[in-house]
């Protein structure tokens, strides 16, 4: 019997794309305040947004759409054109809508990974975005568990792992997020993997636990299932 039982999967920017639609939809946002307020002053007031109203919206769509109104709303004065509001929630519509595309290997590696490990999806944001990016993946059938959570956090690795694997001691979480999906889960105990994505948030950079024996980083999905191997040969019972 192997110690490493369970693996993780994080959703956004691992599995498919999502934050490529955020930069896209921020510089239209741009276009629109142009006349209030140059884009790098835009881009950190926006960010202030986000990062202040985190508690109360949460991650995802919803709440960068409501950050973004906030902040024409700074940046104008409150002289904000009620057409640019409507401009602003339709790119946020749009978001919503738009469909998944899924990142190289996404399918190939989670369907070898779940013939031999139990696979969970951990993501965070909206519950409905969330559901809807699952359901068009097509990957919704090879996962043993999903958990669309607030926050990740230690307690929530710990306690996923519990519920859909053998603890997060015997577990693995792969992302894009070293903030996010690593350093929790190394403080549990687990195994974290980082597969960089070439857009990061600013709000989910975080300096890589470089040393750290249960910390390893890929440049993509493909050499996943041979890492999960070798670390599944090298702790054997």
């Amino acid at each position: 019997m192997t110690m490493l039982t369970t693996i993780g999967f994080d959703a956004d920017d691992t599995l498919w794309h999502n934050e490529t639609f955020f930069r896209l939809t921020q510089d239209r946002f741009a276009e629109l305040l142009a006349d209030h307020s140059p884009a790098d002053h835009l881009h950190d007031r926006l960010l202030a947004a986000e990062r202040r109203n985190l508690g109360q919206y949460g991650f995802g769509v919803k709440g960068f759409t409501l950050s973004m109104i906030e902040t024409a709303i700074e940046v104008s004065q409150g002289r904000v054109p009620a057409a640019v509001i409507g401009e602003i929630l339709a790119a946020g519509r749009e978001m919503l809508e738009h469909p998944v595309e899924l990142l190289p290997h996404a399918r190939a590696v989670v369907t070898a990974l779940a013939e031999a490990y139990r696979v969970v999806l951990i993501t965070k944001g909206d519950l409905l975005d969330q559901e809807r990016k699952l359901a068009q993946s097509g990957l919704g059938d090879l996962f043993d568990g999903v958990e669309i959570v607030s926050d990740k956090t230690p307690e929530i690795y710990r306690a996923a792992f519990a519920r859909h694997g053998t603890g997060a001691d015997q577990g693995l979480m792969v992302g894009n997020s070293l903030k996010s999906d690593v350093l929790p889960m190394l403080a549990v105990g687990g195994w974290g993997v980082h597969v960089p994505h070439g857009l990061t948030w600013a709000l989910e950079r975080a300096d890589p636990p470089v040393g750290h024996r249960r910390f390893h980083e890929i440049t993509d999905l493909a050499p996943l299932p041979d890492l999960v191997s070798e670390l599944a040969q090298s702790h054997k019972t």
